[in-house]
């Protein structure tokens, strides 16, 4: 049994064995605000998990809890419904823009989520990438951002957005080496994945 907390569209799924997994996607009412229309899920109210003690194998969280107020209650929650020796993952962002608004209020330090979690038997705490893919990205989602631009007079300056379409090239394949060479602080990450073990 695995449970996926605040699943969206669950595009995780598809990683599971149908043979070997059952799936349990929950989410809150409010997710269909953004566009997350899955009828294959229990919805919840974002606290309280609809499921018994000890019912969960595995445990799937990505990128979620910087959307909950009370993120302590839905931890311990968490940590209910998993069995002893489950496995939990969990992914944050730390880089990461205002967003789902106004549903969107915390990055987490890995000193606090060393607090949030301590209630797990472990938990280990990765940064995912460094500061130099970290920079990548931004750049990126600016070049995106005027490529695409929401108002009209803005396609004026598409052509200098084109011209430095090279530099993106550039950009990409050095956030790329530095991922894979582990290049850069590795205090200003994207985000951070915990996996933690009841």
């Amino acid at each position: 049994n695995v449970l996926d907390v605040g699943c969206g569209q669950s595009p995780y799924r598809f990683l599971l064995d149908k043979n070997q997994t059952t799936y349990y996607g929950i989410d809150v009412a409010e997710a269909t605000a953004f566009d997350y229309n899955n009828p294959d899920i229990t919805p919840f109210n974002g606290k309280d998990i609809p499921f018994e003690d000890a019912k969960f194998d595995g445990l799937l969280c990505t990128e979620v809890l910087e959307h909950v107020e009370h993120y302590q209650t839905l931890i311990n929650e968490m940590h209910r419904v998993m069995k002893p020796g489950a496995t939990g993952i969990i992914t944050i962002p730390w880089s990461a823009r205002y967003h789902y608004i106004p549903y969107d209020f915390f990055r987490y330090t890995p000193s606090s989520l060393k607090t949030m979690f301590s209630g797990f038997s472990s938990a280990t705490i990765t940064n995912r990438g460094t500061d130099v893919p970290n920079i990548a990205n931004k750049v990126i989602v600016m070049w995106f951002r005027n490529m695409f631009p929401g108002k009209a007079w803005r396609w004026l300056f598409s052509p200098i957005w084109i011209a430095l379409s090279p530099i993106m090239g550039v950009v990409v394949l050095l956030a790329h080496i530095s991922l894979l060479f582990n290049f850069g602080s590795s205090e200003d990450p994207l985000g951070y994945t915990i996996i933690v073990k009841k």
